[in-house]
C-alpha cells in the first residue's frame, strides 16, 4: 500500500523548494562578473576587462547587413539577458567607447546576429567568432549562457575556418634584468590545446619554439601578450618587477 506523505511534511518541502527558487532568482537578478575580450579588425584589442552582468536593452540596426542584402535589423529595441555572451558585450558597450555602437540584426529565427562592434564591422567573408572558455559555440550570442568567472571572447575573424586563440602563460613576478620563461598555447575551435611555435611575445628576443616556450627579460613591470600570424592574439598578462606592477 502506498505510503502517504503527511500534509505538514509536503508543505515544508514545497516551502523549501520555493525558497530555493527565490534565492536562485535573487542571485540572477544581482548578476555576476565575467571576463570579456573583444578583438576587432586587424587584431586590434577593443576591450579586455571584467564586466558585471545585467539585463540590457539595445537597438537593432538596419545597417547590420553583413549576412547579405535584406538581413539588416528592424531598428526596434530588443532586451538581452545579462547571463549570455551577447548580454555581456551589450552591457559593456554602454560604458566602453570602443565597443559602441553595436550593429545587431533581429532578422533571423536563430537569434540576434552581430555585424559590428565600434569601428570593426564584418564585411565580405569576415564574421564575428564567439568562444567561451576557449571553446566555440553553435548558438547565437544571445543564447550562449555564461557563468561567473567565464572567459568570453568575441573576435572579428577574416574568414572561415576560424583562427586559433592564443593563450600566454607567464609568471606573476620577475626580477629586473633576469630572464624568465613564458609559454604560448593555441586553442582550436573545439578548445583543444597545443603549444604554439613561432609566436612573438612582447619583451622576448626570439619567437617561441616548437614547445611554445621563449624567454623574456624585463627592466620594469609590463603587460605581456603573444601574437602569431593569422591567429587571435593572447590576452595581456601582467608581470610585476621589483615590487611594482603594471597599471
Amino acid at each position: 500500500m502506498p505510503r502517504l506523505i503527511p500534509f505538514r511534511l509536503a508543505a515544508a518541502c514545497l516551502l523549501a523548494f520555493s525558497l530555493a527558487l527565490a534565492v536562485a532568482a535573487g542571485a540572477s537578478a544581482k548578476g555576476f562578473s565575467a571576463d570579456l575580450r573583444v578583438v576587432g579588425s586587424g587584431g586590434k584589442v577593443l576591450a579586455e576587462k571584467t564586466v558585471s552582468t545585467a539585463n540590457t536593452s539595445v537597438k537593432t540596426s538596419p545597417k547590420a547587413t553583413c549576412f547579405g542584402p535584406g538581413s539588416g535589423g528592424s531598428g526596434d529595441s530588443v532586451s538581452i539577458k545579462g547571463d549570455t555572451a551577447m548580454g555581456l558585450l551589450a552591457h559593456a558597450s554602454k560604458s566602453t567607447a570602443a565597443l559602441s555602437p553595436l550593429l545587431i540584426s533581429d532578422s533571423f529565427d536563430f537569434g540576434l546576429a552581430l555585424c559590428g562592434v565600434g569601428s570593426s564591422v564584418a564585411k565580405g567573408s569576415s564574421s564575428w567568432y564567439l568562444k567561451i572558455n576557449h571553446e566555440s559555440l553553435e548558438v547565437s550570442g544571445d543564447a550562449a549562457k555564461i557563468k561567473p568567472g567565464d572567459e568570453v571572447l568575441w573576435d572579428l575573424a577574416p574568414s572561415f575556418p576560424y583562427p586559433d586563440e592564443l593563450v600566454l602563460v607567464a609568471p606573476d613576478t620577475a626580477k629586473a634584468g633576469m630572464p624568465f620563461t613564458v609559454r604560448v598555447f593555441s586553442y582550436d575551435e573545439k578548445g583543444k590545446k597545443s603549444p604554439q611555435a613561432g609566436a612573438n611575445v612582447s619583451g622576448a628576443a626570439k619567437p617561441t619554439g616548437a614547445d611554445g616556450r621563449t624567454t623574456v627579460t624585463l627592466s620594469g613591470p609590463k603587460r605581456l601578450s603573444a601574437r602569431a600570424s593569422g591567429e587571435i592574439p593572447s590576452a595581456r598578462e601582467a608581470v610585476c618587477v621589483g615590487g611594482h606592477c603594471p597599471k
